[in-house]
């Protein structure tokens, strides 16, 4: 049986409508009870294409296009605008220029973000090598703290704030190199840019990405790739053009508009990506399903019946074509202006921990000599270095200080096999009257804080801002506490 139903395509030189003929295809009977699902009739096609139309992600809940329908259509010669015409009646085509997508990645909640890329990126408007990592911690003001490491887990190269708090590849627009695309410490790669932001005072990572780059990740997780070798390439059109019209529909957060789980619509990143639905996102760029001219937030699922004709006034909807803003993500140009008044500290490359050890006399001080690289504190709380009478650790809150091996010890539990022979007796340090430096967890609201002698006098502390500050607590802002006159190291002759 056959029967006629509508599709409009929107273009520059005005609307035009079409009828289009549509199978109507018979119904196999299911018995749905929660997420229970009983086939009888479903078994026989399961069997005559075995592994052919088997869900990537599960049935899902039934409304929209049916993926496999849209397959079984597809093989019976129907074109994607006839599988949409078919599965969302009454809606019409429109068109978009290129657009960015930020997309939630679930995953990542509540961590900070380590990412790398074999061919370097750009981070805080600085250029880092090849396979280092860059680790973002999100701030209330919407900027970011920034730990450069050597690989993952290597030196801390430099650390800094930046208001702009994303990882960007070093080539611009959509399309780039594998060699380009950022990659997790431990995880998977992304295409486009990787950032960090606060939802409350939880951290969240962001992909914004252009959105032909989000689809082509998209598309082999929630359809077979391999359908368009079994004569369902215009099923893959169809699910590229329903995609890329939800995702433009979606508002979901203030950081981000869609996520990446089911809950949304499964992206894996990369890991996934196939030439053949690449070329089928290729081959529908801009399409984008309307509701009166609102993107259509088009739901489709596996079901496996086939499916029915959508309601699609039951369906959200997003922008106007016309709302959206064109555009794709590009790194930030790596471009640092000498401040007018340029540093010894600045002009050295120094650390925070380097201008401290300097300050105090270097080898020639009670501290000695440097046993080994600057390294991190847990929960990125901020950066320590031994040397063989003491160490000195640097925190957000108040800069550098000098502390005993004991000190270290209970901040870097793991750090006893490290320490050298002076270790075993007490360094010729000395404390403020009133106490040793005091531990606070490291993750905790204050990260990890060493007072000064002024700070134990109830003292006030001054002293200009070193730019070079290292990172603190997650979640603690960014203060420059560091600088001559700023709280003193604790070491003899201080």
């Amino acid at each position: 049986m056959r029967a006629d139903t509508k599709i409009t395509r929107n273009s520059g030189r005005g609307t035009r409508r079409r009828v289009v003929p549509v199978i109507w295809t018979v119904p196999l009977p299911v018995l749905v009870s929660g997420t229970v699902l009983a086939l009888t009739g479903a078994i026989g096609l399961w069997q005559i294409l075995p592994g052919q139309i088997t869900p990537t992600v599960g049935v899902g809940h039934g409304r929209g296009m049916s993926q496999v329908g849209a397959f079984d259509n597809a093989r019976a010669g129907w074109s994607a605008e006839e599988i949409l015409g078919h599965y969302y009646p009454g809606a019409d085509l429109g068109q978009i220029g290129p657009t960015t997508i930020g997309v939630r990645l679930q995953a990542q909640d509540d961590a900070t973000l380590d990412t790398f890329a074999a061919a370097g990126a750009q981070v805080a408007g600085r250029t880092i090598g090849p396979g280092d990592a860059a680790h973002l911690t999100p701030l209330p003001d919407g900027g970011a703290n920034v730990v450069v490491t050597a690989g993952c887990d290597g030196e801390v190269l430099w650390q800094d704030a930046t208001d702009d708090p994303f990882v960007y590849p070093v080539g611009a627009g959509a399309g780039r190199p594998a060699e380009e695309h950022l990659t997790l410490c431990g995880g998977t790669a992304y295409r486009g840019a990787l950032g960090v932001a606060l939802e409350g005072e939880s951290y969240r990572t962001v992909n914004q990405v252009d959105l032909d780059d989000y689809l082509a990740g998209v598309l082999p997780a929630e359809m077979q790739a391999n359908w368009a070798d079994q004569g369902g390439f215009e099923a893959l059109r169809a699910q590229a053009i329903a995609a890329r019209s939800y995702a433009l529909a979606e508002s979901r957060y203030d950081y981000a508009q869609t996520c990446d789980t089911t809950d949304c619509q499964a992206y894996p990143g990369t890991v996934k990506e196939d030439s053949r639905s690449t070329e089928a996102v290729a081959a529908t760029t801009g399409t984008v399903l309307l509701r009166d001219g609102q993107i259509l937030r088009s739901e489709y699922s596996a079901a496996p019946d086939g499916g029915r004709p959508a309601d699609i006034e039951t369906f959200a909807v997003g922008p106007a074509p016309s709302e959206l803003v064109e555009s794709a993500p590009a790194p930030v140009v790596p471009v640092v202006p000498a401040p007018p008044d340029l540093t010894i500290e600045a002009l050295a490359g120094e650390s925070v921990i380097d201008t401290e050890y300097r300050r105090i006399g270097g080898a020639g001080s009670a501290v000695g000599a440097p046993i080994g690289p600057e390294m991190l504190l847990p929960q990125r709380a901020g950066t320590y270095r031994m040397y063989t009478n003491g160490v000195i650790v640097a925190t957000q809150t108040l800069g550098a200080q000098v502390v005993d091996f004991s000190t270290l010890l209970q901040l870097v539990p793991d750090a006893g096999d490290q320490l050298p022979a002076t270790a075993s007796g007490r360094p010729k340090l000395k404390t403020p009257e009133g106490g040793l430096p005091q531990v606070v967890s490291p993750g905790g609201p204050q990260g990890v804080q060493f007072p000064s002698d002024a700070e134990v006098r109830g003292e006030p502390v001054h002293g200009p801002v070193n730019p070079a500050a290292t990172v603190g607590a997650p979640g603690s802002g960014m203060g420059h506490a560091y600088g001559p006159g700023a709280a003193p190291g604790l070491y003899d002759g201080e």
